[in-house]
């Protein structure tokens, strides 16, 4: 499997790039310390500068892994760390990748998470050995919804991360595309 791990990729408004530490004050300004955003997203809200700082050095220190795909999503206008998107689980056997995102409140309905998915999606498949790409979302999350249903990605009965499980989907609508699908559009 060929990994690239977390690699700077640029769109049109965004900069998505590897975390810095120098990020913790716009993640708790901008999203993280949220409770709409990070309940949403399904992580814990993180209140202080000490919390957020142990979490970037978790992230930081995993750069070093091939595997590892974590981006900060730097709004060019402002320089400011708006969100992150990841691939939450990676699933090297059949070269399949969870992508999680979020953007905070103050960036919502502007295009911001669409835009950076996007850019992964077409990042991942021209430089990668990953062949499909999965993601989903809580039914009652319906702004993350949109960000899905306006991507290339389409609606899909199961990801691996229920199927490894044993589970089906219970509130959650799960989406993917694969790299041939994509290389189609």
């Amino acid at each position: 499997m060929k990994h690239t791990g977390t690699v700077t990729i640029e769109s049109e408004r965004l900069i998505l790039r590897r975390f810095e530490e120098s990020d913790g004050a716009d993640m708790l300004a901008n999203w993280i310390a949220e409770p709409q955003v990070q309940l949403e997203y399904g992580e814990p809200v993180y209140t202080d500068a000490e919390q957020v700082g142990a979490l970037l050095a978790e992230w930081i220190s995993a750069y070093e892994r091939p595997d590892f795909y974590r981006w900060a999503i730097i709004e060019k206008a402002s320089g400011s760390c708006i969100g992150q998107i990841a691939f939450c689980r990676v699933y090297d056997d059949i070269a399949t990748a969870e992508i999680e995102y979020c953007i905070g409140s103050a960036f919502w309905g502007r295009g911001c998470a669409g835009e950076a998915l996007s850019a992964v999606i077409a990042y991942t498949f021209a430089n990668t050995g990953f062949v499909r790409l999965e993601a989903y979302h809580r039914a009652e999350n319906a702004k993350s919804g949109r960000v899905l249903e306006k991507s290339s990605m389409r609606v899909t009965d199961n990801v691996e991360r229920f199927r490894r499980a044993g589970e089906l989907p219970a509130g959650e609508v799960c989406y993917c595309i694969t790299k041939d699908l994509f290389a189609q559009m």
